[in-house]
């Protein structure tokens, strides 16, 4: 059989790994990593703001960057014209503003420096106003537009931000023709387009996070939005009402795109779509089981046949889109905005002195303080988890809410704020440690527990991405807290290997990507069986977690013993 290659571009908050892939067996010939270096440098963010912006040339020298090098590592005798298509997955919510051209306002010399025309990244949560104007203003609506994205519309969303945008910056609104997101801008850039009003835009973003349904013939209509706020009025008819499934062709790479990446232009590019999508697919997802993609976030993935769950809404989650992960399926997405990030904080909460007063020591030398900081930055997180595992635990024990960058699901509320409890003259960072990830773990169960409440079984948990893959003791205590067993997936780049396994259907190589998925999907590594010596301390201890919650939110007074 004649070799056929793939080329999957996974888009992270960090940085971009693109994969190439043999689409006959799924085997990765090559990757590569591009950090993006204005993020690296903290450029336009500003997180006591919850600001965090990316300049489209992070995006754009890294998809050139991460392809080349792959072709280069692969050693394969004329790979250029054996790759068949390439297919492109990006965090999300992630839109910027655009001119009529297509092009992001931040490539426009007037513009480069500014934050506002640039990509709102999907942790940016400085919308948190405009998004409760939008679920207000849905109340009052005699159709509820909010239906099919749980009922709770997010700071992290496409027109929370755009509103945003549009009231901080009047230079930038009157610039903007049209509103784009990532995972659309990407295949349009890759197949030269010159008109954003053809751009194919994916199911996948304009379902879960633009308000687009087909019950709507598409998104709501101008009035809904110009009676929420009348700098909106007009935008919508500038946007789109078609989408697209991920699999199918965006186009074929343009000739300009073909030089500069070593490719022809007989490449197919496929419709875009969000990591944790196509990462659920990377992952082998199946009915019915709970695909988490667990990084600095989490994203939490469930499919179903359409025609089982049609007329269910499940309440305070993410959005449920047909065709939205696997084409003839209803997708559903939740998520919790802090994961990684949670654990993240601390450490850099614990590494304060070392980074802030190591550098004062005159008695040590340069690379020694640099050797010092990479192994702590190594170890730490490691050691503290050994230390955890070693812990008693009981009801009254440290005790953790995981809103630290607000809550997603369930019921969006980017407002919402973390905390710990219970703390003592005995409490040392590896208890905190343990409360956190406690904390996260509880956070996930809240999730299933929509799921279930509102008539969706979950039947399996799926594990995936860096933290399942390299947190022992994340899993463990997830499986103890979910009392489910949790699998865990081989593939070390599941949102990349799902955007090669797209690819591969949009090459035509397979009739549909469940086929793809069969034939090039890696397999489980282990699966974490819960411990029954722990499962009934965890239900007690979550319940104090979900009081905890409700006294955080005002709900109620905190009755509990801490």
């Amino acid at each position: 059989m004649n070799k056929s290659y793939v080329i999957g571009v996974d888009y992270g908050s960090d940085s971009v790994r693109s994969v190439l892939v043999d689409a006959n067996n799924g085997e990765e010939i090559a990757s590569s990593v591009f950090y993006y270096p204005r993020w690296k440098r903290g450029e336009y963010c500003d997180a006591a703001l919850n600001q965090f912006r990316q300049h489209p040339l992070d995006y754009i020298e890294g998809l050139e960057a991460t392809i080349k090098d792959c072709l280069l590592k692969s050693e394969i005798d004329n790979i250029g014209a054996a790759v068949k298509a390439i297919s492109v997955d990006t965090t999300g919510s992630t839109p910027v503003a655009v001119n009529a051209a297509g092009v992001p306002l931040a490539l426009l010399d007037e513009f480069k420096d500014n934050p506002n025309a640039m990509f709102v990244l999907w942790k940016d949560h400085t919308a948190v106003g405009e998004a409760k104007e939008i679920n207000l203003h849905n109340q009052n609506s005699p159709v509820d537009y909010l239906k099919y994205v749980g009922g709770v519309y997010s700071s992290e969303w496409f027109w929370a931000k755009l509103l945003h945008v549009f009231r901080t910056d009047e230079k930038v609104r009157t610039s903007t023709y049209s509103w784009v997101e990532h995972c659309d801008y990407i295949p349009f850039l890759l197949t030269g387009g010159t008109q954003v009003s053809a751009m194919k835009r994916g199911v996948c973003s304009a379902g879960h996070k633009s308000l687009w349904a087909k019950e709507f013939d598409g998104l709501p209509p101008n009035s809904f939005f110009s009676t929420l706020d009348p700098l909106l009025d007009g935008l919508v008819d500038r946007l789109f009402s078609e989408t697209y499934t991920a699999d199918q062709s965006a186009g074929q790479l343009s000739e300009e795109w073909a030089q500069r990446l070593g490719l022809t232009t007989s490449v197919v590019v496929g419709v875009g779509a969000f990591d944790c999508h196509m990462g659920a697919v990377g992952g082998q997802i199946e009915p019915y089981y709970l695909s988490k993609v667990m990084g600095t976030s989490t994203c939490d993935m469930l499919v179903a046949p359409k025609e089982e769950v049609q007329h269910t809404l499940v309440r305070g989650i993410c959005g449920q889109v047909d065709g939205s992960i696997i084409p003839g399926m209803i997708g559903m997405e939740a998520g919790q905005s802090a994961f990684g990030d949670a654990y993240a904080w601390l450490k850099q909460v614990l590494l304060w002195p070392t980074k802030n007063l190591i550098q004062d020591i005159e008695e040590i030398e340069a690379h020694t303080r640099e050797q010092l900081m990479a192994t702590l930055e190594e170890k730490l997180l490691f050691s503290l988890s050994e230390q955890a595992a070693l812990l008693p635990v009981t009801a009254t024990s440290e005790l953790a809410l995981d809103w630290l960058n607000g809550r997603r699901t369930p019921d969006a509320d980017q407002s919402l704020k973390g905390a710990i409890t219970g703390l003592h003259l005995g409490t040392d960072a590896p208890r905190i440690f343990r409360a956190i990830v406690e904390a996260t773990c509880f956070g996930a169960k809240a999730i299933v527990d929509r799921f279930v409440e509102q008539g969706i079984p979950v039947k399996g948990l799926i594990g995936l991405g860096g933290v399942a893959k390299k947190s022992p003791f994340i899993m463990q205590m997830m499986a103890n807290v979910m009392n489910m067993p949790i699998r865990i997936h081989k593939s070390e780049q599941t949102c990349a290997i799902g955007a090669a396994m797209f690819a591969a259907t949009v090459a035509g190589l397979y009739d549909r990507v469940e086929d793809a998925m069969k034939a090039m999907g890696q397999g489980f590594e282990r699966t974490y069986i819960p411990e029954e010596k722990w499962v009934t301390i965890y239900a007690e201890r979550y319940e104090h977690y979900k009081a905890l919650g409700a006294f955080i939110e005002g709900k109620e007074s905190l009755a509990i013993t801490v």
